[in-house]
C-alpha cells in the first residue's frame, strides 16, 4: 500500500494559492485513476482506489500547513502504511515555477509541512514530489507569497503543471522512484504527455 500527500490549507480563500498546488495534484492524480469521492477522516480529506495494482490512499491534511504531520501520523498508523511508501506532494519556493523535481528523502528546506511531518513520524525517508512556484524579491514578502493566488501570465500553464506532479506521484508508484525520475525530473513542463487533462476530482480541495 501506498500513501500519496497533497499539502495545502483548507478553506475556499486558499484554494487557488501557491501553497496548494499539492491539493491540485492530488485531484487531478484522483480524477485520472478514477478514486472515489474524498471523505473526512484521521483530519484530512481521503479516498482508497488503485494506481495500476497498487492500493494506494489519497490524502490532503485539513490541518493547515503547519501542522499537516498530526493528519499523516493517524493515517500511517491506521492504515499501516511504511514511511518509505508515503509519497508528498508539496509546494517548493527554490524551484523556478514550472519545475517539477522527485526527490528520496532528504531535508525540508525551511517548508513547514515538511517540517511538521518530519516531526510527527521522527523520519525524512519518504518520497517526496516537489513542485516550483518561484519566490518573492524579498524573504518578508513570503508567507504573503505562497498564499496568494497564481499570477495571470501563470494560469495558462498551471494546469500542465499540475498533471506532471501528478502523473509523476503515479508513476512512482507503477514504477518505482529511479524510474519515475528518469521520466520526470528536471524536465521543463510544457505540454502534459497525456493532452486531455482530466477535470478535478470530486470533493476536490477541502474545507
Amino acid at each position: 500500500m501506498k500513501l500519496i500527500v497533497g499539502l495545502g490549507n483548507p478553506g475556499e480563500q486558499y484554494r487557488s494559492s501557491r501553497h496548494n498546488l499539492g491539493f491540485l495534484s492530488l485531484d487531478y492524480l484522483a480524477g485520472r485513476h478514477d478514486f472515489p469521492p474524498f471523505r473526512q477522516g484521521f483530519d484530512a480529506l481521503f479516498a482508497k482506489g488503485r494506481i495500476g495494482d497498487e492500493v494506494v490512499i489519497l490524502a490532503k491534511p485539513q490541518t493547515y500547513m503547519n501542522l499537516s504531520g498530526a493528519s499523516l501520523e493517524k493515517l500511517t498508523a491506521y492504515f499501516k502504511v511504511d514511511v518509505k511508501d508515503i509519497i508528498v506532494i508539496h509546494d517548493d519556493l527554490d524551484l523556478p515555477f514550472q519545475a517539477v523535481r522527485l526527490k528520496n528523502g532528504g531535508g525540508y528546506g525551511g517548508h513547514k509541512g515538511l517540517i511538521s511531518i518530519v516531526q510527527h513520524l521522527g523520519s525524512s525517508d519518504f518520497l517526496r514530489v516537489k513542485i516550483g512556484i518561484g519566490k518573492p524579491a524579498r524573504k518578508t514578502m513570503v508567507e504573503r507569497y505562497v498564499l496568494s493566488p497564481f499570477a495571470e501570465e501563470e494560469h495558462e500553464a498551471l494546469p500542465h503543471v499540475i498533471a506532471a506532479a501528478g502523473d509523476a506521484a503515479g508513476e512512482i508508484v507503477l514504477s518505482g522512484i529511479e524510474a519515475a525520475m528518469r521520466r520526470y525530473h528536471g524536465k521543463a513542463v510544457n505540454e502534459p504527455e497525456n493532452k486531455v487533462i482530466p477535470p478535478f476530482h470530486k470533493g476536490s480541495q477541502g474545507g
